[in-house]
């Protein structure tokens, strides 16, 4: 297990993983450009990298390899599920828009995406500030909110940066509708009850009633003493994922492993239902899911701030109808 803190660093880890211990491949990761990085050195040593953070859909287009695979969501999922409950609310179709994005590769991919879906359904995003990576104060952008008097506000942050906006947000006490494109659950556990609020994508949550998600559930809070969140989840089902694909193809060989994931199998992916790897880019094709804050007073523990929304795409609904089509994000692999 190593940590990257830079593509640089990425690939050098990467690198010596492959060439000293001989990895049969890689799991992990939570940058989209140290993502890419890793996808370039296994490319080049035919070795497989499992993607369980980053989302950007360049990674599943412009910038796909046929030896990566994603069981996180892309920007796309997560901006086509949380959009359906936006539009549900009737705050897109003829709405002004306010965008919050991080100020790199993340949140700029995150904003394009989430442009294009607010545009084909009828809404301006009106305004938009880009917010350098260390920023840890809110108040002037949260002023300037508050002198535009949006429909909605969108936050196109990311990890830390999303738990100090809604919290100074709620301290400020303003009553615009907010929620964002992209969300992991322990940022709401950071803010804290009486904080979190607004309408979020997430990939998995703990109180999902799938028997393999219960499971799941309370062996990892018997051994940590709380529950998982979804990048938890994300790192378990890729590990049980490659395991059993290496039992069933009795092989750690990257081809063999290809060939049994490029079938697309159904997977139990720990979901209401069974999810596949999209042959053409290698996108976990999967149900999303969105959330809102569970009123106070239902409160269990510290753990329980969430009030998790139906699944998107619903009961009987094409997996792939929030997944990036081909001409929204095409991938060419390179041949084998």
């Amino acid at each position: 297990m190593e940590d990257s803190v830079n593509p640089a660093t990425a690939s050098t880890k990467a690198e010596r993983y492959i060439k000293r211990d001989n990895v049969a491949c890689i799991i992990g990761e939570i940058s989209s450009a140290s993502g890419l990085a890793i996808a370039q050195v296994v490319e080049r040593n035919n070795k497989l990298f499992f993607n369980t953070g980053c989302n950007s859909d360049a990674l599943r287009g412009s910038d796909c390899s046929r030896f990566m695979y994603h069981v996180e969501a892309s920007n796309s999922q997560y901006v086509k599920g949380v959009g359906s409950a936006f539009l549900r609310d009737g705050l897109i179709d003829g709405k002004k828009i306010y965008f919050l994005t991080a100020d790199y590769a993340y949140g700029q991919d995150l904003s394009r995406v989430g442009k294009k879906y607010v545009e084909a359904h009828g809404g301006e995003v009106a305004w938009e500030d880009l917010v350098p990576t260390d920023s840890t104060d809110f108040s002037a952008y949260i002023l300037k909110i508050r002198q535009a008097r949006p429909d909605l506000i969108i936050s196109n942050l990311a990890g830390n940066q999303i738990t100090n906006f809604v919290k100074q947000y709620t301290e400020y006490g303003l009553d615009f509708p907010y929620g964002g494109f992209g969300f992991d659950t322990a940022v709401a556990w950071g803010a804290g009850k009486g904080n979190f609020g607004g309408e979020w994508p997430v990939a998995w949550h703990h109180n999902l009633p799938a028997e393999g998600a219960k499971a799941f559930v309370a062996a990892f809070t018997k051994k940590y003493g709380k529950p998982p969140e979804n990048q938890a989840w994300g790192d378990y089902t890729a590990t049980k994922l490659v395991a059993e694909a290496m039992t069933a193809t009795n092989s750690t060989d990257s081809e063999a492993l290809i060939g049994y994931f490029d079938d697309e199998p159904k997977l139990d992916i720990l979901k209401g239902r069974q999810g596949y790897f999209r042959k053409r880019d290698h996108q976990l094709i999967q149900e999303m899911y969105t959330m809102t804050a569970k009123p106070l007073d239902q409160l269990e523990d510290e753990w329980d701030l969430m009030l998790l929304g139906d699944a998107v795409p619903g009961e009987g609904e094409d997996l792939e109808s929030i997944a990036p089509t081909e001409e929204e994000n095409a991938c060419t692999f390179s041949a084998a």
